[in-house]
């Protein structure tokens, strides 16, 4: 398995607020998170930081303590995720420069050729297998839930002046209810996790089209094209292959 990771400030940002973490090639738990800060002076990086810190060491601290059955991963995900909001919420309760700081937060733990997925928020998980590339991830956002109820098209979500307004983050409530997947990670099947800082950018296929063309080099070519086209965001990648 090869791993590409690229996260960048873009063009219109004084702070990159997205934070992420990859397993080496020696860690046992192969575990991939990112995270997509929000709030006011400094919140959101530290909003980003925090989850993915508190949710990797949730993750690594209990996972031999679980039989490894689908149930009982899947359920450590989500229990990993609730116990990071947690402490983003905690810390949100610090002090007023912290306050309604939140984050997004994606998990996904590769385990015997199947991806456990955590999500919350809005940046996503793709899978790319056999020329095709499928979101793995619904938005938690005010748009999405117009195109669900049939209000306005995908083509119209796109170019929606709220298409930025979340509806569910984490470290902003006491409780939260993250959306858990488990898909399968097959050879030659790449997994890509992304802030918005890049899918406001550029779109499905064209991210497919400059993965596919270089995968080694995919996650520098996606931020450079995301900067290219003004880079209004943070922009971070992750490209996970099973090569």
């Amino acid at each position: 398995m090869k791993v590409f990771a690229k996260s960048d400030v873009g063009k219109a940002r004084d702070m990159n607020e997205d934070f992420y973490y990859i397993a080496n090639d020696e860690d046992s738990l192969k575990l991939y998170i990112l995270a997509d800060g929000m709030g006011g002076y400094n919140g959101g990086e530290i909003a980003s930081r925090l989850a993915t810190s508190s949710a990797k060491s949730y993750i690594e601290s209990n996972f031999n303590e679980i039989e490894h059955t689908k149930e009982n991963i899947a359920d450590l995900i989500k229990n990993a995720i609730e116990y990071a909001n947690m402490v983003v919420y905690e810390k949100s309760k610090e002090s007023e420069e912290l306050e309604n700081m939140g984050t997004t937060l994606e998990v996904c733990l590769i385990y015997n050729n199947k991806a456990f997925i955590g999500h919350i928020g809005d940046s996503r998980i793709y899978r790319i297998r056999k020329n095709i590339i499928r979101k793995l991830t619904q938005d938690h956002s005010y748009v999405q839930e117009l195109v669900n109820d049939g209000t306005i098209t995908k083509e119209e979500a796109v170019h929606h002046p709220k298409k930025n307004m979340l509806m569910k983050a984490l470290g902003c409530t006491p409780f939260i209810e993250p959306d858990i997947t488990i898909k399968g990670f097959l050879k030659d099947d790449i997994i890509v996790i992304c802030s918005d800082g890049l899918t406001n950018m550029i779109n499905e296929q064209e991210i497919y089209n400059i993965i596919v063309q270089d995968v080694t080099n995919s996650s520098t070519n996606l931020v450079n094209r995301a900067n290219e086209l003004g880079g209004y965001d943070n922009i971070t990648v992750l490209v996970i292959y099973n090569d």
